[in-house]
């Protein structure tokens, strides 16, 4: 379906607990939803999305922190992006359905298990890994270091081009297409390049076999 433009549309900001200044955008009527955005997004790659919602519920589409509009306080820790979430969430009224994408997923899982006041959740893709030790073995365990050094080299772009090739799994030939037709989504990703590492923060225990480890109750 295609979306059409919403009346109502108004930005807005929270404050999470460490002080640090949470940017979104809200729409539509009816329960609140928020889109929690994958590696590499912000809240402008689902306004589509946001607006198709938007005609069943009240959707908040927020930049997560270090990307868009959000600040980015540091150190990063994931408890952190977990505060931004339940900052959201009582902006929205105390309670709120949550749709995360990828990592995205991942973060949604860990605020509702540590106790946020998430009624539903909807999950689309959250990178896990549920498979036998010799698969799990096979697991490229050392991306996140290799990103990481590449980010503080200042080398955004190999970056970027080591998470969609290794994390991902885009082939290279594919890659090179995407870098020179697609130029305004790879400059897009880059000027995000440097919250990877916060991404990976969320997932990286997620991918040796036994993933959630305290979320018993997925």
């Amino acid at each position: 379906k295609r979306a059409e433009p919403t009346a109502g549309l108004t930005e807005g900001v929270v404050t999470s607990r460490d002080g640090t200044t949470i940017a979104f955008d809200q729409q539509g009527e009816g329960p609140p939803l928020i889109l929690v955005a994958g590696a590499l997004s912000d809240r402008s790659d689902a306004k589509k999305l946001a607006t198709l919602l938007a005609e069943h519920f009240t959707v908040i589409n927020y930049d997560r922190r270090g990307r868009g509009d959000s600040g980015n306080t540091e150190p990063y820790s994931v408890d952190r992006e977990i505060e931004d979430l339940e900052a959201l969430i009582e902006a929205a009224g105390g309670s709120a359905h949550v749709f995360g994408s990828s990592s995205g997923a991942v973060l949604a899982l860990r605020a509702a298990s540590s106790g946020a006041n998430v009624t539903k959740l909807a999950l689309f893709e959250p990178p896990i890994r549920l498979r036998d030790a010799d698969d799990v073995a096979k697991a490229p365990t050392d991306s996140a270091a290799r990103a990481r050094e590449l980010i503080q080299a200042g080398r955004r772009n190999d970056a970027v081009k080591h998470f969609m090739t290794h994390d991902v799994g885009v082939p290279g030939p594919f890659l090179l297409i995407m870098r020179v037709t697609m130029r305004k989504m790879w400059s897009h990703m880059i000027a995000m390049a440097h919250t990877l590492p916060y991404d990976y923060a969320l997932v990286e225990d997620d991918v040796d076999g036994k993933p959630l480890a305290g979320l018993e109750w997925v």
